[in-house]
């Protein structure tokens, strides 16, 4: 798998990620008592950011070779890239 389609799948699954925002808030509000949850905002920012890293974890861990340090700092690179957005559709 290239650079290319890699960045390909993180978008996907970003973007992906993206759609659920407002469920994940929703629920979070609805089961306070529940969760304890002092931020909503910033527990969704944080389940977004681990499922985009994740899933970049599980990309990575299926190339023949093992990632390079500079391989993940590639795929971090990706994902930091998209924080503008993600944080606006939570916060906004």
């Amino acid at each position: 798998m290239n650079e290319e389609q890699i960045e390909e799948i993180i978008t996907q699954t970003i973007n992906g990620a993206v759609l659920t925002i407002p469920a994940y808030l929703q629920d979070i509000k609805q089961n306070q008592e529940t969760l304890k949850v002092e931020n909503p905002q910033e527990f969704v920012y944080g389940m977004i950011m681990g499922m985009a890293l994740g899933m970049s974890g599980a990309i990575l861990s299926t190339q023949e070779e093992m990632p390079t340090t500079e391989d993940q700092m590639k795929v971090r690179d990706i994902i930091y890239k998209y924080i503008p957005e993600i944080r606006e559709q939570i916060f906004s």
